[in-house]
């Protein structure tokens, strides 16, 4: 049987660069579409030996804004899938979208190709405070692309958001969620604004205009509880979803899948190896056109590091982590794991439910710092068992990747 394979397209090309996005996306380079859009059909092409032994079961369009894109190439990307790789008939198909760039017939055609799943980029209600994000749409704007898309048959749409912006109160916020749940969308992605070095927004980050921590606390844990009552259950620190609409796409990192990421600055995991592409779209032109490499880091995991990865990407969501799960992965024992366990359900950080732990929302606020003394414990276990500490590959290493790449810290500001 073939193992499951979910794909990632980087589509870095944007009508605008937002006030607040660190994201590699380019605005004002429409010129190098015709050139990107043959690399990453050609990068798939001369992938199809990898894509052989895998069926793909997700495929995610991010970027950048890929309706902006178009939905031309979109489509044809995803013919080049089909065509060099297995895409599942059940495959969840994603294409993120923005309000303004969101055009009906371009929906239809894009439905009638295979996409199933939209991702739309709303962040708030509030056209002032969207102008401020330097957003290009307005709310109503949203409220008419979400209607086209379930005009055209799109049954499975995820609304994104963003809390803790410049000035928003607590009942700002508040009015954000009601209004965006009365469009009754599948799935919710709700994060925490987190301003950026090299971000237009930073210069304003120590302005009292900024709601602080505290209050994007608070506004995180009423959005726990507002959209609960909605009917959206929380599955990730930052996913809501009513039942059976979870992101197939996405649950995959969290639970250590396979994936694989075509064109500049994806990512990918495929077997033992984490990699990433070129983030510079000359260069990743370039390389595909002269038969070169677009891979500018790569790192092969081992067992104990997978075990690392397995706590800190698992513990992002509500399912949770299971000592028979670590063990499979590394033979160690979890019993200072347990015992840290044990003090955080006392705090009222982490529940336990038929052998697997998972944090609870007010866990969720501090999971980096939680996260970390489990990992460090897990590292001195293994000195225990007579594993030198150099070989542990851990220290700095897993720190850095934890909060850099592979699980962000809760006010990421993160689609």
């Amino acid at each position: 049987m073939a193992k499951s394979l979910g794909v990632y397209i980087h589509i870095p090309f944007c009508a605008g660069k937002c006030a607040y996005c660190d994201f590699y996306s380019l605005a004002g380079s429409d010129d190098l579409m015709p050139e990107y859009q043959s690399a990453v059909i050609a990068h798939i092409k001369e992938s199809s030996i990898l894509l052989d032994g895998y069926t793909i079961d997700s495929v995610y369009f991010g970027g950048g804004t890929p309706s902006f894109y178009g939905a031309q190439n979109l489509i044809q990307i995803l013919a080049a899938l089909k065509k060099y790789g297995h895409v599942s008939k059940n495959a969840e198909i994603t294409a993120e979208m923005n309000p303004d760039s969101t055009d009906p017939t371009e929906l239809a055609r894009m439905k009638k190709a295979g996409f199933n799943r939209l991702s739309f980029g709303v962040q708030s209600t509030d056209d002032g405070l969207l102008k401020s994000l330097g957003r290009l749409h307005s709310f109503k704007q949203a409220e008419d692309a979400f209607y086209a898309a379930r005009n055209t048959g799109f049954k499975n749409i995820s609304l994104d958001l963003m809390y803790g912006l410049p000035s928003q109160t607590r009942e700002a916020w508040a009015d954000t969620l009601v209004r965006a749940a009365a469009l009754q969308p599948e799935h919710f992605s709700c994060y925490g604004l987190k301003i950026e070095p090299g971000t237009p927004l930073y210069e304003f980050k120590d302005s009292p205009f900024i709601p602080d921590d505290d209050t994007q606390a608070d506004m995180y844990l009423y959005t726990v509880e507002a959209l609960e009552r909605f009917g959206y259950r929380q599955y990730e620190i930052s996913n809501f979803a009513q039942r059976g609409f979870e992101s197939k796409h996405n649950l995959k990192y969290w639970q250590r899948g396979e994936y694989i990421g075509f064109g500049a600055a994806a990512h990918s995991f495929v077997g033992s190896e984490r990699y990433s592409n070129i983030s510079d779209v000359k260069k990743y032109i370039e390389n595909i056109k002269n038969g070169q490499s677009v891979i500018d880091y790569c790192e092969t995991i081992n067992d104990f590091e997978k075990s690392g990865e397995y706590i800190m990407l698992g513990l992002r969501t509500t399912h949770g982590i299971s000592e028979e799960e670590y063990r499979a992965i590394y033979q160690c024992s979890f019993d200072g794991a347990k015992r840290l366990f044990a003090e955080y359900i006392k705090n009222g950080w982490m529940v336990e439910n038929n052998g697997r732990w998972s944090f609870t929302p007010k866990g969720f606020l501090i999971s980096n710092t939680l996260i970390g003394n489990i990992i460090e414990e897990q590292t001195k276990q293994r000195f225990l068992v007579g594993t030198p500490w150099k070989e542990a590959g851990l220290d700095d290493v897993q720190v850095e990747l934890f909060e850099s790449q592979f699980s962000t810290p809760l006010f990421d500001g993160m689609r």
